[in-house]
Parts: structure tokens; sequence; C-alpha cells
């Protein structure tokens, strides 16, 4: 069974106002040209013209329904007949339309008229011609503006359709760039140290496993997050051992906040490639989150080199920046931002920082 459609008592409002200005005008014109006075007329115009709306959309609605039944599984419902069939609705409506009106208003104003079916043929058609043109011009709105808002909700669909599949292909070109950097720093470490190699060949079995599992995802919670960039520092430890000192700040109250998988990721790799490793004695890296006002801030801090390093020009950084910033931008719009710059606290080291709206759990269906 079709569910009642939630602004059918505004499609109706619309539908009255639309037959009720039609139905001033008629009465205008057959006190004007015809003679007739003008209240009567208007009565008994807006009974017509709302009882052969009603049955005309009646007739319509049923022969939809009919053509949606006969219609293969899956495929999208009609929102009207067609041409042919909404034509044969309002030669159906109409003259039903007239003489229902027409008894109604004779009821109401107790003024009486004669039946449709005492007239002459001339002005059999007059009557038909004349109580056509409310509910063709009522069809002919309502029919344009549904084909108008089908072809904009077809439009809608495509657009985020496509922002999904960008946002797809973005995370699936991040996770191969995460790995291929582990992997150039085993490399580096398997000829340094063969036994430390080994521990972070173990870790980075494990961190896999885990990491590409969330990254299947379309969002997870703050404190997933947090718990994979736990995994990677301490595989970066095993390389950088203490150069690296890093700091992480989740409050309670925000880990289970979504975010997009692996977001904080390319922050992380950037401050440690970029910032840590090229000075000697390495630094903190702080990251953490909080609220800001009716958003969700999100901070990666370290105590590196600074952005005045000369690898910031390589390609991997622009890289991993970029696809930071397209994600927030496909999934987000303007509704999110990314900022990287100095600390400002008179420390070495830059800052970077990622300002997106409030996304709470979705609850189980």
């Amino acid at each position: 069974m079709r569910a009642i459609p939630k602004d059918l008592g505004l499609r109706a409002w619309r539908q009255l106002r639309v037959v009720g200005v039609c139905a001033l005008l008629i009465a205008g014109l057959m006190s004007v040209l015809g003679g007739q006075r003008f209240w009567p007329s208007l009565l008994f115009c807006l009974c017509i013209s709302v009882c052969c709306s009603a049955l005309i959309q009646g007739f319509a609605a049923g022969f939809t329904a009919l053509l949606n039944q006969r219609r293969a599984p899956g495929t999208a419902p009609l929102q009207w007949p067609g041409w042919p069939l909404m034509l044969l609705a309002l030669l159906l409506g109409t003259p039903l339309g007239y003489g229902l009106g027409n008894e109604v208003g004779r009821w109401l104003s107790g003024i009486p008229s004669g039946s449709i079916l005492q007239a002459s043929p001339r002005q059999l058609i007059s009557v038909l011609l004349l109580s056509l043109l409310p509910g063709l011009g009522a069809s002919y709105f309502f029919v344009s503006r549904s084909r108008l808002q089908a072809a904009q909700l077809q439009a809608q669909t495509a657009q985020r359709q496509a922002a999904e599949h960008q946002l797809r292909l973005l995370e699936s070109q991040l996770e191969p760039h995460m790995l291929f950097n582990t992997l150039a720093n085993l490399r580096v470490l398997i000829a340094l140290d063969p036994q430390r190699a080994q521990a972070m060949l173990d870790q980075l079995i494990a961190f896999l496993r885990a990491t590409l599992r969330a990254s299947r995802t379309s969002s997870h919670s703050l404190g997933q997050e947090f718990a994979r960039l736990q995994d990677y520092l301490a595989l970066m430890q095993i390389r950088m051992g203490a150069r690296l000192r890093p700091s992480l700040d989740l409050p309670a109250e925000l880990a289970e906040l979504q975010i997009p998988p692996l977001l904080l990721q390319a922050l992380v790799e950037n401050a440690i490639q970029h910032g840590l490793e090229p000075s000697v004695e390495g630094g903190e890296l702080y990251i953490g989150a909080r609220l800001q006002g009716k958003q969700l801030l999100l901070e990666v801090r370290d105590g590196g080199v600074g952005l005045a390093s000369p690898t910031l020009a390589t390609e991997g950084t622009r890289f991993g920046l970029h696809q930071v910033r397209e994600r927030l931008h496909t999934q987000f719009g303007g509704a999110a931002s990314f900022q990287l710059g100095p600390r400002g606290d008179g420390h070495s080291g830059a800052l970077a920082r990622i300002l997106l709206p409030v996304q709470t759990p979705h609850p189980p269906a």
C-alpha cells in the first residue's frame, strides 16, 4: 500500500487556488459579457470548477496507479499518466464535474438551474468547453510543476551520486599513498637495523588489517580514527625512537562523533615526514579534537622544522594535503575548512586545522 504524500494538503491547497482564480475569471466574463449577476455566477463557477478538477485529478491518479502496477519492480513510479490518458481524464471528468457542481451550486444558492441534459447541443458544447478551461489550466500547471520537480530530483540524485563516486576515488587514492610512504620508511630501516625492521613489519601487518577494514566505510567514529593513529604512531616510533614524541587528546564525550576515515592520517604523515624527520632532534606531535561552537575542530601540531622545509615542495606533500581538501569539499562543501600554517606560539613547527560540521552516530535501523 502506497503511503500518503506528506505534501498532499499543500498540493490540494495550491490546486484550489488555481481553480479559484479560473472560476473568478469565468464569473467575471459571464457578468460583463453575459449580463449575469456576479455572485451567483461565481458560486456556480466555483462549485463546477472544484468538482471538475477533483474528478479530473481523480481519474488521472487512477490511470497513473494502473500504469505503475504494470511497471517492472524496482523502476521509478510514474507521476502522471501521460497526455493521452490525461485528455481522457479531462473528457470524463468535465461533464461529470459540471453536473455535480451544478447540483451543488443549486443546493447552496437555492437558485434553480437547468440540467445539462436539457441544454441544446450548442449550449452543451459551450458549457463543456467553458467548464473544461479550469480543469485544463490546473492540469497543465500541476503536470508541468510535477515534471519540473521530478527533473530537479533526478539532477540532485545524479549530483549526489557523482559526489559519492568522487569521494570513493579520493579515499582509494589515499590508501596506497599511505602504504607507499610506510613501505619507503621500512626499506630505509631494513638497511640500518634489520631487527627493528622486522618489528616494524609485524606492526605494519597489524596496522594494515585494521586500517584497510576501517577505510571501506563512509565514516567512522573519532575514537576509531584515534585508535588507527595510535597504531600508526607506534609503527613510526619503531623507526624514529625517542625523536618522535606523540600526544593524543580526545575528550571522551567526542569519541562517538563521526568523521571520514583516514582524514587525519595524511596530516600526521605530513607532519612526520616533512616536519619531524628533517629535524635531528625530532620533536613533539600533538593531535587533538575539541568543539568550537557547533563545529568540530581537529588539530595536528608538530615541533619540527616548520613550513620552511624544502621538502614541502615535493609531490607527495601536495598529494596528501590536496586529498584532504578535496575530501572535505566533496563531502561537506563550504561547511568545512582546512588550514595549514605556522604554529603561531613562538615555537617552530606547523599547525594543521580542520573545521567540519558535527556528525553524530546514525541510530540503528
